[in-house]
């Protein structure tokens, strides 16, 4: 059932050059001389396309700065484009703080594209069923095309949906990336093949199919008669390698790494007042009297005086160090020449004591004719004790970094009071994102020196070091200013709300070294293990390919859509379960799944997918991670990035690493204990049904946990009316997806389609279980009231998590919007109790012997550690009691430890 109000995905990085060079005529400008055409043009186009889709969430994506990984498939990639203009250039960072005031999500994902970003959220979100329209120019995209994905060019008024590909192109969406690759692209400099234009392409592909099936029939190709199809095959031999790389390039990733996903974007507010304060600076008179003729009441002042020092020799030095030690709390930050925390070197620190009045101490430039700059050595050892001193109070922008950069010289940050990242986070997580150029905005009204201002982008981008002085030393002392003035700011605010000035102190801001201390310690894999697991994956899919070739009784490319549906279902008949809009038989990864509990080549075609995506995302890619100077894996783990309290990790993203099929859980066996110790895997079970039993305090729920039942077994029996012993398999599965998904508000229908009965069937089986445990549907309703008349819900510790779109007038949007109050609660108090353990345990940690056990994950509900193997029977049951007493409900937490010489044996 597709949504009225589908997502909505804009190519920001395509518009702002076509808003570019639309306006060049006009040449508008600032009086100052600020050229604003292509702000202008594009704030104009954002403002339309939410009028047009007022109840659609929206997102915009922009390329990040940087190569790609294209650029090491093949270094010519985009060589021919010129430089960036500078005039464009300056319009780049007022259009990105435009669109965040807009109250939309700017995503950027360094190392891949914007149309990469899109296109993973265009299968996750076909993947869930949700409608997803591409507000693009960029004909690559057409190849995301699908039942749920249509392009919108808003410039020309012009929606593609799979029959317009095929009316503009000659060849349907599946094969885009093959006519891209024949044809190649002068723009993205992708080579393709010779001699080879759109009517040899659309020939080509029409009258025999993709680039393997035109590899593999080379010899049919003489006789489609184009103009030059004689003398084709031989080409294409000499050409085949380009024209593979061609297609490598051509191809939209799918699989990328992203901290949301469809599900997690929505519409909040605009911040009026920024958009005033970006408005006035653009000039932008109309758009500021639309706005509403009383300005909003200004947060802080756009232009700051101040006062930064830069400090070059030790008498400065030393007066400095007098002004920090005497203040009691000052705000600092660490430049480094990288962001690998592992890795990166200090190039210089920067310190604030009042509004203002910020110096930066440099200790590493190393361009021609950078000054004589103080021994790193000397400052740091003067440094350490001001900076290890616990009762002396530091302010910082994410001062996990900071802390891990200092360890690398040996000193351990302490006195972490004040992360402004963290108090935004905790004051509303989903009011803005939590970087400080957004909080300046956001919170200030005052837009801060951006790094590329600085350091310029792509391939010329400097690095720190490379910086001149004067440039660096302001943008240096300003991010300590702005961090100190952020803090002044948001702290009265949380000070004002005591319950989430408690999650603050309680629970996010001591868990900083926690997480630096698990991130540092890193995690060991076995490389060979991994790499053996890759050819392991390889010679299946080539098994895969040939088995399905023999089931299919031809060869045929796995990934066509169209080739795939004439076999499915006109040359072996198998039931059509779903059609397309334009009426052809869906082939869909739902479809296939269903088809393949049944039929042996859907079966195979699954497994297929599956295994390539393991491959590429885990056993390729999981050795390249390993630190060199380690031998071991580093995550980033991120306090401030999902609405509900979760934590997420990155590089690589421990949270996604599948456990539910074989193929996946083996690669948790790569992850190994070091010699001589054991990995443990300590798990709490079912927690969120717990926690339900808890909120809802259903007396049916408090008992079953308390008497130790299975929660699952139980439940059957009281909604079948049956004795406990007589419940079958098959009634617990039906009651497991019921616990479950009430819990993610399932309805009836979405109960019916996951245990193949019919809606009736379901509905009873719901009413069933709230007549059975009436409390849950008291829950239910009291939250969603609590959700519409607040804004708001709280977990059990006080975190409140913001719903914006709890009073939305598409009924779709709204009705979401309640499934995810009566989650949130759960999913935010479940977050909050494993943080309360690791807290607990680190405590712990620290009185036991050194060495004998270090926490190295926290992946969803679970913790690893690494334990000696000769305190592992001593250390086990003090562990599971720290966890289980993280917190007190109604029914006891269980928590179910393993232990093994890898991850897979211990959970």
């Amino acid at each position: 059932m597709s949504s009225p109000a589908p997502l909505v995905l804009v190519d920001g990085s395509s518009y702002l050059y076509r808003a570019f060079f639309a306006s060049q005529q006009a040449d508008l400008r600032t009086a100052a001389g600020r050229p604003t055409g292509a702000v202008r043009l594009m704030t104009n186009m954002l403002r339309s396309l939410l009028k047009q889709y007022a109840d659609s969430p929206v997102a915009v994506v922009f390329d990040a700065k940087g190569k790609s990984f294209r650029h090491e498939l093949y270094a010519e990639y985009k060589a021919n484009r010129a430089a960036m203009p500078d005039d464009l250039r300056e319009q780049v960072e007022p259009i990105h703080a435009i669109v965040r005031a807009m109250g939309l999500p700017l995503l950027m994902v360094t190392g891949v594209e914007a149309d990469d970003v899109i296109g993973t959220l265009a299968r996750q979100a076909t993947e869930q069923q949700i409608d997803i329209l591409i507000s693009t120019g960029d004909k690559d995209m057409a190849q995301l095309v699908s039942a749920h994905v249509t392009l919108i060019d808003t410039m020309k008024g012009e929606m593609t949906d799979r029959q317009g590909v095929i009316d503009r192109f000659g060849v349907p969406p599946e094969l885009i990336i093959d006519y891209l690759a024949l044809m190649g692209d002068s723009s993205d400099n992708i080579p393709g093949m010779a001699g080879v234009g759109p009517k040899t392409a659309v020939a080509l592909l029409q009258g025999i199919g993709g680039i393997d099936d035109i590899a593999n029939r080379l010899d049919e190709v003489a006789a489609l008669g184009f103009r030059g199809s004689k003398n084709f095959a031989d080409k294409f031999r000499e050409q085949e390698a380009v024209v593979r790389l061609s297609r490598q390039l051509a191809t939209i990733k799918t699989d990328v790494e992203l901290a949301v996903g469809p599900a997690d974007i929505g519409r909040p507010a605009p911040d009026v007042a920024a958009l005033q304060t970006l408005y006035r600076e653009m000039e932008f008179k109309g758009l500021i009297e639309e706005l509403g003729d009383t300005p909003a009441e200004p947060q802080a002042v756009t232009h700051i005086e101040v006062h930064y020092d830069t400090i070059l020799d030790e008498a400065q030095f030393d007066a400095w160090l007098q002004r920090l030690q005497q203040a009691g709390t000052f705000a600092f930050d660490t430049e480094t020449d990288g962001l690998d925390y592992m890795q990166a070197r200090l190039v210089g620190i920067s310190f604030a004591v009042a509004p203002g009045e910020a110096a930066y101490l440099p200790l590493a430039h190393d361009y021609l004719g950078a000054p004589p700059q103080l021994s790193t050595d000397w400052v740091l050892s003067r440094l350490a004790p001001l900076l290890e001193a616990a009762d002396i109070l530091k302010i910082g922008q994410n001062l996990k970094f900071d802390r891990n950069v200092l360890r690398n010289y040996g000193i351990t940050l302490r006195g972490i009071a004040y992360d402004t990242m963290l108090e935004s986070y905790v004051l509303n997580s989903t009011a803005t994102r939590h970087n400080m150029d957004d909080l300046a905005a956001t919170y200030l009204g005052y837009k801060t020196v951006t790094f590329e201002e600085i350091a310029g982008k792509g391939v010329k981008q400097l690095t720190f070091n490379q910086i001149e002085l004067d440039k660096a030393a302001f943008y240096a002392a300003e991010d300590a200013d702005i961090t100190l003035r952020l803090h002044q700011t948001l702290w009265p605010r949380l000070e004002a709300e005591p319950t989430l000035s408690t999650v603050y102190r309680e629970i996010e801001a001591p868990l900083v070294p926690v997480l630096a201390d698990m991130e540092r310690a890193g995690a060991l894999i076995s490389i060979p293990l991994l790499q053996q697991q890759t050819t392991q994956i390889e010679q299946r899919l080539s098994e895969l390919e040939t088995e399905a070739h023999q089931l299919a009784g031809q060869a045929f490319n796995l990934s066509s859509t169209k080739q795939l549906g004439e076999i499915l279902f006109e040359k072996q008949g198998l039931p059509v379960l779903k059609k397309t809009p334009k009426g052809a038989p869906s082939t869909a990864e739902e479809v296939l799944a269903e088809l393949a509990e049944t039929y042996p080549l859907p079966k195979l075609l699954m497994e297929h997918r599956t295994l390539a995506k393991l491959k590429s995302t885990y056993t390729e890619k999981l050795p390249l991670m390993v630190n060199p100077g380690t031998g071991r894996l580093h995550t980033s783990y991120h306090q401030a990035v999902t609405a509900t309290g979760r934590l997420s990790s990155s590089d690589p993203n421990l949270q996604n690493i599948p456990i539910r099929s074989e193929e996946g859980r083996r690669i948790r066996q790569a992850f190994v204990a070091a010699p001589g110790y054991k990995l443990v895997a300590a798990d709490y079970s079912q927690i969120e049904l717990r926690i339900m039993a808890h909120l809802s305090a259903d007396e049916g729920l408090l008992q079953a946990f308390a008497s130790g039942q299975d929660i699952h077994s139980a439940t059957a029996a009281e909604i079948l009316g049956l004795p406990l012993a007589a419940v079958t398999t098959a009634q617990r599965r039906n009651a497991k997806a019921i616990n479950f998904g009430l819990i993610y508000g399932m309805s009836a229908f979405g109960l019916a389609k996951q245990l193949g009965m019919s809606r009736a069937e379901a509905q009873l089986y719901m009413d069933r279980y709230f007549a059975r445990y009436p409390g849950v549907l008291t829950y239910m309703e009291r939250t969603r009231q609590q959700a519409e008349e607040q804004g708001y819900v709280e977990t059990l510790f006080g975190r409140r998590l913001y719903l914006p779109d709890i009073k939305a007038r598409n009924q779709a949007v709204r009705k979401a919007a309640e499934r995810a109050a009566i989650n949130a609660p759960m999913q935010g108090t479940a977050a909050d109790i494993i943080k309360r353990a690791m807290l607990k345990v680190s405590a712990w940690i620290e009185t036991t012997p050194p060495g004998a056990i270090r926490m190295l994950m926290q992946v969803h509900d679970e913790l690893v550690f690494e334990v000696r193997e000769e305190c592992v029977d001593a250390l086990l049951p003090e562990l599971r009691q720290q966890m289980v007493e993280a917190a007190s409900l109604a029914v006891p937490l269980e928590v179910g430890i393993g232990v093994g010489d890898n991850w897979e044996q211990a959970h």
